[in-house]
């Protein structure tokens, strides 16, 4: 409801998640009536959206925050509303004339792939004749994938970020299969994240609710940095913990998630159950995550060669490391011929900065 996101975009002008960087407040699917208006355009649920979005935006924009809202690409939304086919100008016109700043896009009830390749083509210039800047999140390959390999260049060409693999939830094994592809598929995904196109490997950080541990908490936080995720949180500020509050606000972090390099990291190694990724950063730095799969027992250690990071040169002739995660601390300066070593609970994650 229009009250709930009010609430939400006082708690993030108040309590620090505007100055960390957190500047969309986004609705998803549901928002709508169930049918459009007598000029056929959408418009907002009468009694949850009392003021329509154009107020709900005015108040967002008065916190200096920025409103996102959900469409598809299809007949009807994932939910049953009223969807974008055959009105995706005048769509496009309506957000922009609400002021909305990003739209996500989503991609159930299409006919065919034809049609939702061109519904995604269409959409994006429809966006760009605005003449407002809107943030344009598809999930154009996550509908292609179970019949075709996606075509990232175009893909980017058209979308801001774009959706792979399953919607996340709220539980371990859930950020544990979205890691896991990714792994998989980085030979074709990596290399085309990038400044104003980005894999999204589902919008949301769950940190702050009910399904993860500290641990995996962290192992979150520190691997959608690596991913040069969009950091999207899917929590209730009014009831977070001042854990995860610091977590989801650490600058460090945040630092790594949005580098100006804009390069996606990777999986280096995969060894028994731990993973080493690492990430090249502006200034020949690098982050580095070292992930421990195990779900049982104690901490363990992994020790890793330096020659291993940034193909030899990361260290090359010597090279300060600093962990960021799961708290921080200098550790000290290290020969390019030398290991690191590091201790990291089960199902936790170590990240450092080289």
């Amino acid at each position: 409801s229009e009250q709930l996101f009010v609430e939400m975009a006082d708690r993030m002008a108040a309590e620090g998640w505007r100055d960390a960087g957190y500047e969309f407040i986004c609705i998803d699917d549901c928002w709508m009536a169930p049918t459009r208006d007598e000029r056929g355009r959408l418009q907002a649920d009468p009694k949850r959206f009392p003021g329509g979005i154009r107020k709900l935006a005015d108040y967002v924009h008065s916190k200096g925050l920025k409103l996102g809202i959900y469409s598809d690409v299809g007949s009807k939304t994932c939910a049953g509303f009223p969807g974008s086919y055959n009105h995706y100008d005048l769509d496009a016109q309506t957000f922009a004339s609400w002021g909305v700043d990003l739209l996500k896009f989503d991609g159930c009830n299409s006919d065919s792939l034809e049609l939702l390749a061109e519904g995604y083509k269409r959409m994006s210039l429809a966006l760009n004749k605005t003449g407002r800047s809107i943030v344009y999140s598809c999930e154009w390959p996550f509908y292609l994938r179970p019949v075709q390999q996606p075509n990232y260049t175009e893909i980017k060409q058209y979308c801001n970020h774009w959706r792979n693999f399953y919607d996340v939830y709220d539980s371990w094994s859930s950020i544990r299969s979205i890691l896991d592809w990714t792994a998989l598929h980085q030979d074709t995904i990596v290399k085309i994240a990038g400044p104003g196109g980005w894999n999204d490997p589902d919008m949301a950080l769950v940190i702050g609710n009910f399904g993860l541990s500290w641990d995996q908490s962290v192992t979150q936080m520190a691997m959608w940095a690596i991913m040069a995720a969009p950091l999207f949180m899917s929590n209730d500020l009014r009831h977070i913990s001042p854990e995860a509050k610091w977590l989801l606000q650490n600058r460090e972090v945040i630092a790594i998630n949005q580098d100006p390099l804009g390069k996606q990291g990777y999986q280096l190694s995969k060894d028994k159950n731990f993973q080493l990724w690492e990430r090249p950063l502006s200034g020949r730095a690098y982050a580095v995550a070292v992930l421990n799969q195990q779900e049982i027992g104690g901490p363990q250690k992994f020790t890793f060669p330096l020659t291993f990071l940034g193909n030899g040169l990361a260290c090359n002739p010597a090279c300060s490391v600093r962990q960021v995660l799961p708290a921080s601390r200098d550790c000290g300066v290290y020969s390019w011929m030398s290991s690191l070593s590091v201790e990291v609970n089960p199902t936790g994650t170590v990240l450092l900065k080289v």
